[in-house]
């Protein structure tokens, strides 16, 4: 397979780990109507950047750190369950106030706030270990049409493109989701914190109770 294949192959793969609805894609979502496209999109690079930390253990056979993660997967799932339980109760719980809209708008803008963000999202990501798995799947599926295993200059673009292809979303998400963001009133708001904030909970809760299924 040549570079422009290998490229495009690396950015549908980011696509596909992105897009599915899940409490990333719901917490990118209501920050960037709260808070603009900027703070959603950095919601969504912190989890480009995990996908992009998994696609370098796949891509480059890391078999060691790919075991690693795989014996602490329990563990795992614990710390992103309660990390998921903990973003929903403080969505659900902040109600907007249209006399400190603005200056919300201004302290989520703020660097450390951009960065803070950020890093939650790559931590959820990092605590999801059947994302691991998952591009396990998709790396074996591109192997097979390559023709046999690739070099690690291969393995590099695909990687670079992973990222790219998980960025690519979460840029696209933020900015048809901006357009909206200034016509959000503080009861719809009010409204899509509940809603996301319960089923970014629910998220969290599944995940628990899945983990506790397996000790039972």
């Amino acid at each position: 397979m040549n570079i422009i294949g290998l490229i495009i192959s690396g950015i549908v793969i980011g696509l596909i780990a992105a897009a599915p609805i899940g409490p990333v894609n719901l917490i990118c979502i209501r920050r960037t109507l709260a808070f603009g496209p900027l703070n959603g999109f950095m919601a969504g690079l912190g989890a480009a950047f995990g996908d992009g930390v998994f696609a370098t253990v796949i891509g480059f056979g890391v078999t060691a750190v790919a075991h690693w993660i795989e014996g602490y997967s329990l563990y795992l799932q614990i710390v992103g369950g309660i990390l998921l339980l903990s973003f929903g109760i403080h969505t659900y719980l902040t109600l907007p106030d249209p006399s400190l809209k603005e200056q919300a708008k201004e302290k989520a803008s703020e660097p450390s706030s951009l960065l803070r963000i950020g890093l939650s999202t790559f931590a959820l990501t990092m605590t999801n270990p059947a994302t691991l798995f998952g591009f396990a799947a998709m790396f074996a599926g591109l192997t097979g049409l390559a023709g046999g295993q690739p070099t690690l200059f291969q393995a590099g673009i695909v990687v670079i493109s992973v990222f790219g292809g998980s960025a690519l979303w979460w840029f696209i998400l933020t900015e048809v989701v901006g357009h909206l963001h200034t016509k959000i009133d503080a009861r719809v708001m009010r409204i899509i914190n509940h809603s996301s904030g319960v089923a970014i909970a629910l998220f969290g809760a599944a995940v628990l109770v899945h983990v506790a299924l397996k000790f039972i």
